[in-house]
């Protein structure tokens, strides 16, 4: 063989060698079922399940958590206290936008000054409004004040996506939400309403890349389809599947389970300004008239945990020792029947198809073996949302919710759901109010605890809320892909890779 031969021969196998494996394990596009569109794309907007699987990789945040938990760098490298109500962050500055354009300071302090606006109108200023300024001290360090102490800041900082002040100011808000520019590993390419939403890899990602080029994210309401699709081939991952729909992928040669005990906690939300809930006799029978261990066992195979407050014990805030009313038919029919005419008037049920209706439909039976006269009322998520966030005369009487502030802090589910000052609220409770605000403004652990202890405690006595199960959540994935849910439910597509 001529030397030139031998070198062609070296050279092809050394392509082999470097080429193959990665051809072997490579997969051009990952292709994942919601449940619905995402109802929005701009992050300091909504940050509902199909929303924020979507857009926490086009965008990168303040601070993470990884597949720990644990709190680490992101967009910030480190972070130091200058007091009780000052934080400095130290910026990166290798951090491009999806536009070419440098990620700065000012944009991280652009992003907090914007969420934090009431103007603005997120529905998560209730997570941020602790933060009182928001200023660029150089090109890499941002500096943070806050309102008092506040305990909950970085776990707050996890969801705090840096948007670009540049195309934002020149766009607006309407524009920037159909066509959105991160600086995450994924770049959005095209938004086919109704339908699905199509990401790109980012090659000049600063961090761990995406692996697969193409990422689609499709709108498949109906869980049978995910499960049918998944069992075709057609689809990689689907998320919100029930324990039914679990079963049938346990011999699948084509897919699997995964599941994970999020933080996410669901409960049946009461609007107590509105009759007949406004009268606590009815509350307590709703209380009494739930069987949580019934619904988890009977209805969610096991995958889920019953629990006695509105957190789970993945969030920093759980308090042991904290009880539930016992499931008891006879006592919720003795106050329903007590209550008289109150007792037998309609109360709607509002649910949305993103919800287990195997659940919402067993609740509505509980409620009327207890003499209830529930309805179920069905929605669109988008308008379920804009329902329950716009305060107590628009709130509806009942509805079935699950709750994640992705933030795993007490602080993240308890303020916006019980304050006063939230429009997710509507329990205008003093008591709760103070408790709330103390938790919040105190850097003592064991002051916390026993704040969240009293708001437990309070809860449990008026019944504004009834808390049902930490959520077990359930995904279907191709044999393929490999990737390991965390409690935060997020979806982070360069932590995945493929193996066939």
């Amino acid at each position: 063989m001529s030397i030139r031969g031998r070198g062609l021969v070296a050279a092809l196998l050394g392509l082999c060698l470097t080429v193959a494996p990665g051809a072997l394990m490579a997969k051009d596009r990952l292709t994942v079922d919601l449940v619905n569109e995402p109802s929005s794309l701009d992050p300091q907007v909504q940050w509902n399940p199909d929303s924020y699987f979507v857009y926490r990789n086009i965008f990168d945040n303040l601070v993470t958590r990884d597949d720990k938990g644990d709190i680490v760098p992101q967009v910030a490298t480190s972070w130091k206290y200058l007091s009780d109500t000052e934080v400095e962050f130290q910026i990166r500055d290798d951090i491009t936008f999806h536009d070419g354009k440098k990620l700065t300071a000012e944009d991280v302090a652009f992003s907090v000054q914007r969420i934090t606006d009431p103007k603005f109108g997120s529905p998560q200023l209730s997570q941020f409004n602790k933060i009182i300024k928001a200023e660029a001290t150089s090109p890499t360090t941002v500096k943070l004040t806050t309102d008092g102490a506040y305990p909950a800041l970085l776990a707050q900082l996890v969801k705090l996506s840096i948007v670009p002040k540049h195309v934002v100011e020149a766009v607006g808000k309407d524009a920037f939400n159909l066509k959105p520019v991160g600086s995450g590993p994924y770049k959005f390419d095209d938004w086919q309403r109704g339908v699905q939403v199509t990401l790109s890899a980012n090659p000049n990602y600063w961090g761990q890349k995406g692996p697969f080029p193409t990422a689609v994210f499709r709108a498949v309401p109906d869980a049978a389809t995910r499960v049918a699709n998944l069992q075709a081939g057609t689809a990689d991952l689907a998320v919100t599947l029930d324990s039914d729909l679990a079963a049938q992928l346990k011999n699948s040669p084509k897919a699997k389970v995964l599941s994970v005990l999020t933080e996410r906690v669901a409960y049946l939300a009461m609007n107590v300004q509105k009759a007949p809930l406004n009268n606590p006799k009815l509350r307590e029978a709703v209380a009494y008239a739930i069987d949580k261990e019934g619904l988890v066992d009977g209805i969610l195979g096991g995958y889920d945990k019953a629990v006695p407050q509105m957190l789970s014990p993945a969030h920093v805030g759980w308090v042991e020792g904290i009880e539930a009313l016992p499931f008891d038919l006879a006592k919720a029919k003795a106050l329903v029947a007590e209550a008289g005419p109150a007792g037998k008037q309609e109360i709607g049920l509002l649910t949305s198809p993103v919800y287990d209706q195997r659940v919402v439909q067993a609740i509505q039976q509980m409620l009327r073996e207890a003499g209830l006269n529930v309805k179920i009322e069905m929605t669109d998520m988008a308008t379920w949302l804009k329902q329950m966030q716009s305060g107590p005369d628009v709130i509806p009487q009942m509805a079935f919710s699950r709750w994640s502030c992705a933030c795993q802090d007490a602080d993240g589910v308890l303020f916006p759901i019980l304050h006063s000052s939230s429009g997710w609220a509507n329990a205008n409770d003093k008591v709760i109010d103070s408790l709330l605000v103390e938790a919040r403004q105190t850097l003592d652990e064991k002051k916390r605890l026993d704040a969240y202890r009293g708001v437990h405690e309070r809860v449990r006595t008026e019944r504004f809320i009834i808390p049902l199960y930490q959520v077990g959540i359930v995904y279907g994935a191709a044999k393929g892909l490999q990737w390991t849910p965390t409690p935060n439910e997020s979806m982070f597509i360069n932590r995945m890779s493929w193996k066939d």
